[in-house]
């Protein structure tokens, strides 16, 4: 495991959108509801990037499927799909990432 950044440090790349992916911002949340918006923004892109290696290969030998037109409108589908897993309660990341932006937030300023 060695030269593996630590959980923190994974959590605080993804939460800043260091990893190359469209994953929302850690933008200065100045308060709680601030911080729970940012948290089920990444739990939605978190479940979409899910979804989008759920559906690989699935219906591409559909007649009634696939094609360009389904390939370019995929990725909308899915977060579509992944914002209204999000605001029906998702995999319940959104509170422990909202206490953990909350943390970093509080070490910022302390520091």
């Amino acid at each position: 495991m060695d030269g593996l950044p630590s959980a923190d440090a994974q959590l605080a790349q993804a939460l800043t959108g260091a990893s190359g992916g469209r994953a929302p911002e850690l933008r200065g949340a100045s308060t709680e509801a601030e911080a729970r918006e940012i948290a089920e923004e990444f739990e939605s892109f978190f479940l979409s990037q899910i979804l989008e290696q759920m559906f690989t290969g699935v219906g591409e030998n559909n007649p009634f499927g696939g094609g360009a037109g389904e390939n370019a409108f995929r990725g909308i589908l899915n977060e579509e799909y992944a914002k209204v897993m999000s605001r029906a309660g998702g995999l319940g990341l959104s509170d422990a990432l909202t206490t953990e932006i909350l943390r970093y937030q509080e070490e910022g300023e302390t520091a």
